[in-house]
């Protein structure tokens, strides 16, 4: 066995600030890292440091993450740095493993289980309600109780707060409300708890028990948080409860990269680290290690150009300073822009690239298809098995929960009763074969092709084992490869599946491949329809950057420019393309479609005091609902008049006409001339040929 490296060489490959970070040993660090930049590197070495150094003693460390798969990559790398026995976890996992140890101590009795999935109770508490509710509106309305929890709003304060959230399917607020009491109260009745409970209850023993937290406060003394921007206030709670009066923390994270404001996230605790710690050592890692200079340069132009134009006179919307990388890989091909005729053309056309890579010698599961929404996923999956190209989906259910896994698991460990000479691998293949597994792919998408990549992932794991244990002279067991997945199990590190990664950019965070394809980038999926104030248009395009940087050599951007084939086109490419596609496009339009001058490409504000305008009146009166309507009420009433007597002469409602939201535009805006007349909300072509120029005759008589 190899010696462990000494402290001075563990520093020897980090780039001076890296370094500089990692040599920070005590006292309140903040690590601002963009994307790319070797953040995880930086902060496992600098707790393997602390450890050889002596300043810190391995147990007494605790790393938090935010998913089960980075805090295995940590442990990995740790295990590797000669640090053993730190302990990574994300906060569930570190908060329940507390929980379930000191709940017989503190509260007595054993810990309520715990429910995976809120929806059974969701579902139930709506038809207590006899609400009707699909799928996804019970999906949405839970994930607006977890909101509600790592907002830390109780049943009754949520109620007080609710009036000014936007709601699933339009729901009445007190409607949401008696659903998150209804649901508490179903849990309390069975003796379950959620996730959100976890935390909530560990917070809640701390605090109420100080035996407990002195004990917890003695175990862990050195702080790290990885993906600092998206903890909640719930989990910011937990966290000083944990420190308590010490200042030894360490945080690290990208106000850039915050895309989880939806759940309850937000950046304000690292944005405001040195405000609360003055004494803090801030260190910001730029150099970026991941991409080419060009799609480098594209990313950093994504986040220079969040200054929105407001259409008040000199007045405009600024926004905290993005971290600017800095590329360290050699030059690579320039991003590429493609726009197809429908959602099926674009699918198509990615297939095809994607099989011409693979043909070249491109490794499959180093490239990515993202997506704004799941529901873009069936396109692709269909031109991908068309063309016999193998895909996993990244962000559905947990690999080691689904059931040809577990079935398969059971499998091998009955194996080990039955004595073989075969090669583990090949035993492996064997006693999966009877599963689903084959040695080549079905020719199909869904839940065959699923269970197939499931299978495949595991006897590909197999593989890997016994090679590495050939490059040491020995040869794996069959136990050794279970007692592998068995451990991955316990920590959900799932294996790598061989496939193009289909994912939403949400489920892509924290990942990256040598080859991407941002697809979908049309306005109203970039950005998603409902986002329509500043707070939204700003995560959107964050959304839009964490996309571009998880690509390393090659990127493609695409949109379509209608749903179906044969459709209207409608569509127009997003609106943060605008200020970038200054680099090579190739295009499949079947006709040319420019976007519509009149179009506004930016957030609607208020025309007299600047604020974003939320809703379909105040956009078209270009004035939000605070501010007092400033129109002309003699040409408002009498152009109220002249549609009454239009309305009547051609037996239509009047609204049919001009609604009078759009009449209240025009005698606000006292339109000079039909040019101006188009330019109001509401006053499209056919009306303008219309009633254009009797509108126009009443505005100059008044």
């Amino acid at each position: 066995m190899s010696e462990l490296p000494t402290s001075p060489d563990l520093l020897a490959g980090l780039d001076a600030e890296q370094r500089r970070a990692a040599e920070t040993l005590s006292g309140p660090l903040c690590i601002l890292a963009g994307a790319g930049t070797g953040k995880t590197r930086a902060i496992t070495h600098r707790i393997a440091h602390g450890v050889h150094s002596g300043v810190y003693n391995a147990t007494s460390v605790l790393a938090l993450t935010f998913t089960t798969r980075a805090a295995a990559e940590m442990r990995t790398r740790l295990r590797h740095l000669g640090a053993q026995g730190v302990q990574t976890r994300t906060f569930h996992a570190a908060a329940l493993r507390q929980l379930q140890y000191f709940w017989p101590q503190s509260i007595g009795g054993s810990l309520p289980n715990l429910i995976e999935h809120k929806a059974p109770l969701v579902a139930e508490s709506a038809r207590r309600l006899r609400l009707s509710s699909d799928r996804a509106m019970v999906r949405d309305l839970a994930s607006e109780i977890e909101w509600a929890k790592v907002s830390m709003h109780s049943v009754e304060t949520y109620a007080k707060v609710v009036d000014g959230r936007d709601l699933p399917n339009g729901i009445e607020p007190v409607t949401m409300a008696r659903i998150f009491q209804t649901y508490e109260e179903l849990k309390d009745d069975r003796q379950v708890i959620d996730f959100e409970d976890v935390l909530l209850l560990t917070a809640a023993v701390l605090e109420d028990n100080e035996k407990v937290a002195a004990s917890v406060r003695q175990q862990y003394r050195h702080f790290v948080v990885d993906e600092y921007q998206d903890v909640s206030p719930l989990q910011q709670r937990l966290l000083d409860l944990w420190m308590g009066e010490r200042q030894d923390l360490c945080v690290v994270g990208d106000a850039s990269q915050t895309i989880y404001s939806f759940t309850g996230a937000t950046p304000d605790y690292l944005l405001n680290f040195r405000q609360r710690f003055p004494s803090a050592e801030v260190v910001k890692l730029v150099r970026d290690y991941r991409s080419t200079p060009q799609i480098v340069a594209l990313a950093n132009r994504i986040l220079a150009t969040r200054r929105i134009e407001s259409q008040v006179p000199d007045r405009t919307v600024t926004w905290p300073e993005p971290l600017e990388l800095v590329a360290q890989r050699e030059s690579g091909p320039e991003p590429e822009f493609f726009e197809a005729s429908d959602d099926a053309h674009e699918a198509e056309e990615i297939a095809q690239r994607i099989k011409a890579l693979v043909g070249r010698g491109q490794d499959v599961s180093e490239i990515a298809i993202l997506y704004r929404t799941n529901g873009q996923s069936e396109a692709f999956e269909q031109a991908l098995t068309a063309h016999s190209v193998p895909y996993v989906m990244r962000g559905a259910e947990r690999f080691f929960s689904r059931r040809e896994v577990r079935e398969g698991m059971l499998a091998l460990r009955a194996a080990l009763q039955v004595d073989s000479d075969l090669p583990a691998p090949q035993m492996v293949r064997d006693v999966l074969s009877s599963h689903g597994y084959s040695a080549t792919a079905p020719a199909v998408s869904g839940a065959q092709r699923q269970r197939w990549e499931s299978l495949s992932a595991l006897v590909r794991l197999a593989d890997e084992m016994a090679a590495a244990k050939e490059r040491e002279g020995g040869q794996t067991t069959l136990r050794e490869i279970i007692a592998e997945l068995e451990e991955r199990a316990a920590t959900q590190h799932a294996p790598t599946l061989n496939g193009v990664t289909l994912a939403s950019f949400h489920a892509a965070k924290g990942l990256e491949w040598d080859v991407v394809f941002l697809a979908g980038l049309s306005d109203g999926l970039v950005p998603i329809t409902y986002a329509k104030d500043q707070a939204g248009y700003d995560e959107e395009r964050r959304l839009l950057y964490v996309g571009i940087t998880r690509a390393r050599l090659q990127l493609v951007l695409s949109w379509s420019l209608a749903r179906t084939p044969g459709g209207r086109a409608h569509r127009y490419p997003s609106r943060f393309l605008d200020s970038i596609r200054t680099v090579r496009e190739t295009s499949n339009r079947t006709q040319p479609v420019k976007r519509r001058k009149e179009q506004k490409l930016t957030p609607a504000v208020c025309r007299e005091c600047g604020t974003f305008l939320s809703s379909a009146r105040e956009r078209k009166l270009r004035r939000c609902s605070s501010c007092p309507a400033a129109y002309d009420e003699s040409l408002f009433e009498t152009l109220r008049t002249w549609r009454q007597e239009v309305a009547q002469a051609n037996s239509v409602p009047a609204f049919v006409v001009f609604t009078d939201t759009t009449l209240m535009a025009i005698a606000e805006d006292k339109p000079r001339n039909l040019q101006e007349l188009s330019r109001i909300s509401g006053v499209g072509k056919s009306k303008l040929d219309r009633y254009g120029h009797a509108v126009l005759e009443l505005v100059g008589q008044v």
